[in-house]
């Protein structure tokens, strides 16, 4: 599967795609569409019309790639998506899990949680320490060793 982090932001396009679409189409849909930006490192997930077929298209460091999966039997189960009307739905990766294990997200309730925004942790920054003070700090004092080596 797709290495995804908590960080990683994850749309679920809300339309049905072709999926005879390459990059360069799918790209055009995040942008047009979507409205959002196919280099952003954000995971985008495309179904077909019968739901049997989903492709993931993300940025990874030096190029686009694709994940795609196609059901031998059975459909993917997907969100009522009739009442959104942007084209983009962001979803989170427990989320994209359920749908790809095949279980129908309309018979789940889930329990509200304590969510913190990972977009509003405060970075801290390291402090530039000069080389001469860590070595004092790591030096022994001189009664440290009773037989006098140093």
């Amino acid at each position: 599967m797709i290495g995804t982090t908590s960080t990683t932001r994850i749309f679920l396009c809300t339309q049905d795609t072709d999926m005879r679409k390459s990059f360069n189409s799918l790209s055009g849909i995040i942008r047009k569409a979507m409205n959002l930006d196919p280099l952003s490192g954000y995971l985008f997930v495309f179904k077909n019309r019968r739901a049997d077929r989903i492709k993931c298209v993300y940025w990874d460091r030096d190029g686009m790639a694709m994940w795609y999966k196609l059901l031998q039997r059975g459909t993917f189960r997907f969100p009522d998506l009739k009442n959104y009307s942007s084209a983009g739905l962001e979803i989170d990766a427990s989320t994209l899990r359920m749908i790809l294990d095949g279980i129908d997200l309309s018979s789940i309730r889930r329990q509200h949680r304590y969510r913190i925004d990972p977009t509003s942790i405060i970075n801290v920054t390291t402090i530039d320490v000069p080389p001469d003070a860590i070595r004092g700090a790591l030096t022994p004092p001189e009664d440290f060793f009773p037989d006098g080596r140093r």
